[in-house]
């Protein structure tokens, strides 16, 4: 079996086309992202995740954004629609029950299709001035909120036979511009880190993955953003103490400055163990795979800890747990 490469890519539609299916086949990647372009129905993705695996002969994780609310890739009339994770925390007569059942029920749906990672939890803390594209995709405001909310949704989806992925490590919540378009920047102390942006990521420290926010932390790293700095990530290990599988954030978002082969490579070399590229462009495709390495030493037994987490689903009446959520969010909080 051929080494896999240290990235996890996009691809373009729904299904793979010829030129895609013999770069994947040479590039090997880790594994794969999918995106609401990739989605039609449950027969055309269940093909196109097996299709994926096939390209390059294993059973190689395939991930998706499935957080509900407004980042949710698979929607309506096909699947369940859900709501905004902090105003379903407010709505909920009991937050973290029903954030397990959501997570439970977003994982019979991701699973039912042979997608097997969901980027999800958030643990990053609402402050004054998060902006508005990260609010209600948070949890809460402090800490214990959080790292109990954030534990539910793990549990949920593995219940499910769908692996987590911690994000935004080492904290979003202070980003007050949208990194999708430009560089958030945090000017405060590091204790001020340490105690509330790091302690929600040193909580659930124990979880497979990790995925990395696109911001500076002036305290640590004036001059480069967490996902490419050897600074930060030293931190990530050492202050959080996250040992897991860390994967970038999406590589080719406006945060991020320089080529996406030179991005990819500063990534690898800050102390990241996977890149993710995300918009499926071949042209920059080929240009990561000449500049990632395959995986070897602490990042492949880091890979290898990370897909030991698998499983089949727990048995469970679907349909019981809906019903369940559904009588939750209509009593409302206690």
């Amino acid at each position: 079996m051929t080494t896999p490469r240290a990235v996890i890519f996009g691809v373009e539609g729904l299904r793979l086309n010829p030129a895609e299916r013999a770069f994947l086949r040479e590039a090997a990647p880790w594994g794969f992202i999918l995106f609401a372009r990739n989605v039609k129905s449950t027969a055309q993705l269940r093909a196109l995740t097996d299709e994926l695996r096939d390209s390059v002969g294993r059973e190689a994780p395939v991930l998706i954004d499935q957080e509900g609310g407004r980042v949710q890739r698979l929607r309506a009339p096909h699947w369940r629609e859900f709501l905004p994770a902090l105003d379903q925390m407010a709505r909920a007569r009991d937050p973290m029950r029903a954030q397990w059942l959501r997570n439970r029920l977003i994982a019979a749906e991701l699973h039912d299709v042979g997608i097997d990672v969901n980027c999800a939890p958030l643990a990053d803390l609402v402050e004054d001035g998060t902006h508005p594209v990260l609010l209600n995709r948070f949890y809460g405001g402090d800490v214990q909120t959080v790292v109990a909310a954030a534990r539910a949704c793990a549990d949920g989806l593995l219940a499910g036979g769908v692996l987590p992925v911690l994000k935004h490590v080492p904290g979003y919540g202070r980003a007050r511009v949208d990194s999708h378009l430009d560089l958030p920047r945090v000017d405060v102390p590091l204790d001020d880190l340490r105690a509330r942006d790091f302690a929600p990521f040193r909580a659930l420290a124990d979880l497979p993955m990790a995925m990395t926010a696109h911001i500076v932390m002036t305290a640590l790293d004036p001059a480069r953003p967490a996902t490419v700095s050897p600074v930060v990530m030293d931190a990530v290990r050492r202050e959080i103490g996250y040992d897991g599988l860390v994967m970038t954030d999406d590589i080719s978002m406006e945060a991020l400055s320089g080529t996406p082969a030179t991005r990819a490579a500063a990534a690898i070399a800050a102390g990241c163990d996977v890149v993710l590229h995300c918009n499926g462009r071949l042209p920059e495709m080929h240009e990561i795979a000449g500049a990632v390495p395959l995986l070897d030493g602490r990042a492949m037994d880091r890979a290898g800890r990370a897909l030991d987490w698998r499983r089949a689903p727990d048995d469970c009446d679907i349909n019981v747990l809906e019903v369940e959520l559904h009588a939750l969010l209509e009593a409302g909080p206690a």
